[in-house]
């Protein structure tokens, strides 16, 4: 569990408890006014108010605020690739949304994460760091409280937390290696679907060819954005929809029956211990499936 503990050196004596958190624990402005409500700072052990001033050698602590979802929980198969006290990464299988919604309030990660909590004697806030669509399978961040959570959407947002995937398109790429760099937004806001404007917000896809067969091209492919439906968009865009991508133009079901799109390894730092990670994710069966089909 991330820890916030600093002894005061004698270049702090004199200042308040809570300019010494401002300067030794990066919370957000949100966490820190409810770390205040719930009274968890403390000085020497002892219940503290920010106002106080330190002498050297005291200890300023924080403790987190116990927090708890109340999604239905139900028993759907979850598959871990990485769990500590802060962060749980998961192996999502294709066909399962991330976070319930009106139209699909049950059946999701989120349902299927408070069950978990109930089998492994665990109680957390469930908070997912990244997003995966319904159909593409891969590694999804769940971040155990909100200084994880806030550390690693940063992360994203400075584009240090690496994002790889493997998609297989339409066509046959020649080049080796390049990039699309082209806006994305919502030409209807009733319509889910995306796609390149002008005025939507800057989009950066880099690919590298893994493989080519007879009409298709199996791609890596590295996000410096992380925009919705990026990847799907854009290789769509340039004329190599990902297979199956019934959304975006290509429908191929009896290869595989959703889009051959999987989230591969996530590289960033780790909010509680500084530690850089990398994790991966193996090939779900389907697409190896419609990889040898391909071939």
């Amino acid at each position: 569990m991330a820890e916030f503990k600093h002894t005061v050196t004698k270049e702090e004596e004199g200042k308040e408890v809570k300019d010494i958190m401002r300067m030794h624990f990066d919370f957000s402005s949100r966490l820190r006014n409810k770390i205040k409500r719930e009274k968890l700072v403390f000085l020497n052990g002892e219940v503290t108010q920010g106002w106080y001033k330190v002498a050297v050698g005291d200890v300023v602590s924080v403790d987190l605020p116990e927090e708890k979802s109340n999604f239905p929980a139900q028993d759907i198969p979850l598959y871990p690739v990485y769990e500590d006290d802060d962060l749980l990464l998961l192996n999502k299988q294709p066909g399962l949304i991330v976070h319930p919604t009106k139209g699909h309030p049950v059946g999701t990660v989120a349902n299927a994460l408070m069950h978990y909590q109930e089998i492994h004697n665990q109680s957390w806030k469930i908070r997912f760091v990244n997003r995966l669509d319904m159909d593409t399978s891969g590694l999804l961040i769940v971040a155990k409280n909100a200084y994880c959570q806030n550390d690693l959407t940063n992360q994203m947002k400075g584009n240090h937390l690496k994002k790889t995937y493997v998609a297989i398109v339409s066509g046959v790429i020649e080049e080796d290696s390049g990039t699309v760099d082209l806006p994305i937004g919502r030409p209807d806001p009733i319509d889910v679907r995306r796609g390149v404007m002008e005025d939507g917000a800057p989009s950066v896809t880099h690919y590298k060819v893994l493989e080519r067969f007879r009409n298709y091209t199996l791609l890596e492919l590295k996000l410096e954005t992380g925009r919705t439906h990026q990847i799907r968009v854009h290789m769509s865009h340039i004329g190599h929809p990902v297979l199956s991508d019934h959304l975006y133009g290509e429908e191929k079901p009896y290869i595989i029956d959703r889009q051959a799109l999987h989230a591969k390894e996530l590289t960033f730092q780790h909010p509680a211990t500084g530690e850089s990670m990398t994790v991966t994710a193996p090939l779900p069966e389907d697409m190896k499936k419609a990889i040898e089909t391909i071939r």
